[in-house]
């Protein structure tokens, strides 16, 4: 294995970075603003469109450059096959969520995300640096045609096997996404998102030896400790999503960056009660009340995201985390209130001082030193 000195200057040049922090791609946290600063700052922005028209990929793309020359990434969702309705169980979950914001709407559980062969082509069109994948792996005709644009593609995984799966695909490189991270866990199978549950320290080392590709490590990256860690286990790279969400430039609402900021590891929970999909969000009390055993379980994505948008919308205007999808990885209270170049500058540089202090410790032992 390459010396993590020579691991992480190969993946900076390769990608332009001055640093080896990539923010996140975050569906509906990722303004441009927030892309902007990371990028400046050495990093590579970010934007998480999910949710997000042709155009508005398009757009926000044209928004970043228009500010910064650094280096992106542009993530799509792998689509699930559309799933059987169930009216007489969606209408159970419809009269629960009715409890906790505004009656839901009869059509509510109809919605549908945008189309996925549209979205591709305007990432295309967009032509970030790089092209990231969740939830599986983009069709083989459309990884041709993003090599033959010049565009790069991260491929998220959250156990060894997928990684592999990505990498015979033509994956470029790997994200390894350990169950500590905020969000929407990352499985290729949405059935397994509770039961594959695999942390970041036996993740990444497990990835880095069964791939040839660099694997960049996200999950509970919150602080320079974490960047030095996983350097150390073989990483190229660093994602962070929750570290960056207390910024200034990320715009969340006060009360979910106030809750982040009392939210210890274990207070926080895997969930589909907002989407349909798992994700890690801080275990509040709409979470709480969706796990008990006398409530009905939640719909498939994106029925549960339809259902569940009206009370999302009318937390957010109450301020009230308590009915917020106020996603949260496990290092959540270690994310700062500070300007997102400030982290990435003070991540690096004390990672550095780290990793240098390990390795003068070990010269000092007359022992060798840690790749």
């Amino acid at each position: 294995m390459k010396s993590t000195d020579t691991r992480v200057a190969a993946f900076c040049e390769q990608y332009n970075l001055s640093a080896p922090i990539l923010l996140a791609p975050m569906a509906g946290a990722c303004p441009p603003e927030l892309s902007v600063a990371v990028a400046n700052a050495g990093g590579a922005g970010a934007c998480g469109a999910l949710l997000m028209a042709p155009a508005q990929i398009v757009d926000w793309a044209q928004a970043v450059r228009r500010q910064t020359g650094g280096p992106f990434q542009i993530n799509l969702w792998i689509p699930d096959p559309t799933p059987a309705r169930a009216p007489d169980d969606e209408a159970r979950v419809a009269d629960f969520l009715s409890r906790w914001g505004p009656r839901v709407a009869a059509d509510a559980g109809g919605a549908t995300p945008p189309d996925f062969a549209a979205q591709c082509e305007a990432l295309l069109q967009a032509a970030p640096r790089i092209a990231s994948s969740i939830m599986g792996v983009f069709p083989p005709q459309f990884v041709a045609r993003l090599k033959a644009h010049g565009i790069a593609w991260f491929a998220t995984a959250t156990t060894t096997a997928e990684a592999i799966a990505a990498a015979d695909a033509g994956a470029d490189a790997i994200v390894a996404q350990g169950m500590e991270a905020g969000g929407h866990r990352g499985c290729f199978d949405a059935s397994a998102a509770e039961a594959h549950q695999v942390g970041l320290f036996a993740l990444v080392p497990a990835i880095v030896d069964a791939v040839r590709i660099p694997v960049i490590a996200t999950g509970a990256i919150a602080d320079a400790r974490g960047v030095a860690a996983a350097c150390m286990l073989g990483a190229a790279a660093v994602q962070i999503g929750t570290g960056f969400l207390r910024s200034p430039e990320a715009q969340i609402h006060a009360a979910w960056a106030e809750a982040m900021a009392n939210t210890r590891p274990e207070g926080t929970v895997l969930t589909r009660a907002f989407s349909g999909r798992a994700g890690r969000s801080i275990e509040t009390a709409y979470v709480r009340a969706a796990a008990a055993h006398d409530t009905p379980l939640p719909q498939p994505y994106p029925i549960q995201r339809g259902l569940s948008a009206a009370m999302r919308a009318d937390a957010l205007r109450q301020g009230d985390v308590q009915r917020m999808q106020a996603w949260a990885g496990q290092a959540s209270a270690l994310a700062r209130p500070v300007p997102a170049a400030e982290i990435v500058a003070s991540l690096w540089s004390q990672a550095q001082d780290l990793l240098g202090l390990q390795r003068r410790l070990q010269r000092a032992a007359g022992g060798p030193t840690v790749p």
